[in-house]
């Protein structure tokens, strides 16, 4: 039987998931899937490493269907594997770490009430990713439980490079730039390096999403922390590039 890591990544409408053995020197993918359409209409689909179709499911349009009938379904569908797999910890993707936490943070109650307030700089995102979490409490509390941070990445910069030009009392009240796709940034610099080793003199490889601004950081990027730089057009070593612009 294999040691294996559950990995949860709650959106508002889905919940995706990896299923990882525990190897010597590695982590290796068994399952994947998600459970999409929640509140719509709910599909559900696990496949294998090699993209085989392990199990799915369709339920009608308009099911209600909660981030906690999702957890529910994926245990039903793991239950099938139960004698292959030993489930030891789950992994949470967190969408705010606020200033607190630049580090993957164990799971528990002080931790949780602190994620909470956090809900009011991440409304379309945190609640629906502490959802998970506290649905796999619920069934297992004894299995340990870990949050990543997509802010976490973002730590690292300057005090002035997360401040906005506000008074101190906003400031204070937790208005700053905090950072996300943290976790994107971080795999990125991490197996860019071993993906594409070389790179032409003065050629840059920055990370772009639609709604996030670009964020380069220094070539090669080796251990975690990758140090911050920024392109030539940007005036600050520590600045992310700016997004560009829509405007005509």
């Amino acid at each position: 039987m294999q040691n294996v890591i559950l990995v949860l990544n709650a959106g508002s409408s889905s919940l995706k998931f990896s299923l990882f053995a525990e190897r010597p020197d590695e982590l290796a993918l068994q399952l994947r899937g998600q459970i999409e359409g929640l509140g719509g209409a709910p599909h559900f689909v696990a496949k294998d490493s090699a993209g085989t179709i392990l199990g799915e499911r369709r339920w009608a349009d308009g099911t209600r269907f909660s981030h906690d009938d999702a957890a529910h379904q994926l245990v039903e569908f793991l239950q099938d594997y139960r004698d292959r797999y030993r489930l030891t910890a789950v992994g949470h993707r967190v969408v705010h770490g606020g200033q607190e936490f630049s580090r993957p943070a164990r799971v528990d109650g002080e931790l949780l009430e602190k994620l909470e307030k956090l809900v009011p700089l991440a409304p379309l995102h945190q609640p629906y990713n502490l959802a998970p979490i506290r649905a796999v409490a619920a069934r297992a509390p004894q299995l340990p439980q870990v949050a990543c941070f997509d802010t976490a990445f973002h730590r690292q910069q300057p005090e002035l490079a997360q401040l906005f030009a506000l008074p101190p009392a906003i400031t204070g009240r937790g208005v700053r730039r905090y950072g996300f796709h943290g976790l994107s940034y971080e795999y990125i610099a991490g197996v860019l390096p071993r993906l594409a080793p070389r790179r032409r003199p003065g050629e840059w490889w920055s990370p772009t999403w639609a709604t996030a601004p670009a964020c380069a950081p220094c070539w090669p990027a080796v251990a975690w922390p990758a140090p911050w730089v920024s392109p030539p057009s940007t005036a600050y070593p520590w600045a992310p590039a700016a997004a560009p612009s829509t405007q005509g």
